[in-house]
């Protein structure tokens, strides 16, 4: 796969891309910038539903232990994040709403139960040295009012491009980030029961599976392929991660990051192209296998 027809997906796209994917059972991979830092947004709550699985298969914590999301850990977004009252939920429900609507106020009850330094030393231990986090989504969201000086989301409407182009949760090397090939190494350690117990990798992959946005790397596949994975958004960045199985068995791991020119809400042509890159490479990584 040649990284220029995978440069002109992006650049019709009007973005610029970073891709890695490999054959989770195979040696195959390919990749544009594979290696280049990137900001994770919503990817980073992969690794937290991991620890929590891992924590969860051991006995040091029980799936149905409930936590309260309260109006302190709100942003006014999906799932509970925008639920007008307080809302009662267990372990495994707070994961379930993290992966599959990418619930921010979820998250960050789920991440501080199972901790963030336990985060890292698991992440460490898959020798996945270069993915970080700076906290949990309401740290990610208070570094932007931070950076731009201002106490609300209201007052950054009518803001300049080159002050939001500048933010640190835009910067891979101040925010929570990773590389492509670091996300794919991931995703098959927990598709080949390695990151883990098996059933921990199970429950991960499970909620993946059931994730409820189709506009990215589900977009280029039709039905018949399962598509396990997770999204993250910020301004001008467009991303997803996931494993994408086929009716014969193979499976591949793609993760695709896309830096998007235009600071716009709703970018339709950059969504599809985190599908087409990803479809391209694994279409070459199976014409690589045929006999």
């Amino acid at each position: 796969m040649p990284a220029e027809q995978l440069k002109k997906i992006f650049d019709d796209a009007d973005a610029e891309g970073f891709v890695h994917v490999r054959e989770v059972d195979g040696p195959g991979e390919v990749g544009l910038n594979p290696d280049a830092p990137v900001v994770l947004a919503s990817v980073f709550k992969v690794p937290v539903a991991l620890e929590y699985a891992r924590q969860a298969a051991a006995g040091l914590i029980e799936r149905t232990e409930r936590l309260t999301v309260t109006a302190a850990d709100k942003d006014g977004g999906i799932g509970t994040s925008g639920c007008a009252d307080d809302v009662s939920l267990t372990l495994r429900d707070l994961a379930h709403f993290m992966l599959t609507q990418s619930d921010n106020a979820a998250t960050d009850v789920l991440l501080r139960r199972v901790g963030l330094d336990n985060v890292h030393a698991t992440l460490a231990q898959l020798g996945l040295t270069r993915t970080r986090l700076i906290g949990g989504c309401r740290e990610l969201l208070d570094t932007v009012l931070t950076d731009l000086g201002v106490s609300s989301w209201e007052e950054m409407e009518g803001m300049g491009e080159e002050r939001i182009r500048g933010l640190s949760v835009l910067d891979p090397e101040k925010t929570t980030s990773g590389t492509p090939r670091e996300t794919t190494s991931l995703l098959a350690a927990i598709w080949r029961d390695e990151a883990g117990p098996a059933e921990a990798c199970e429950e991960v992959r499970r909620i993946m599976g059931n994730q409820v946005w189709p506009h990215r790397l589900s977009s280029a596949f039709p039905d018949g392929i399962r598509i396990s994975a997770k999204t993250g958004t910020l301004m001008g960045v467009r991303n997803e991660a996931g494993v994408v199985e086929y009716p014969d068995g193979k499976r591949y791991a793609a993760a695709v990051f896309v830096r998007t020119r235009s600071l716009g809400g709703r970018l339709p042509r950059a969504d599809a192209s985190i599908g087409r890159a990803a479809l391209a490479a694994i279409e070459h990584l199976r014409a690589e296998g045929r006999p």
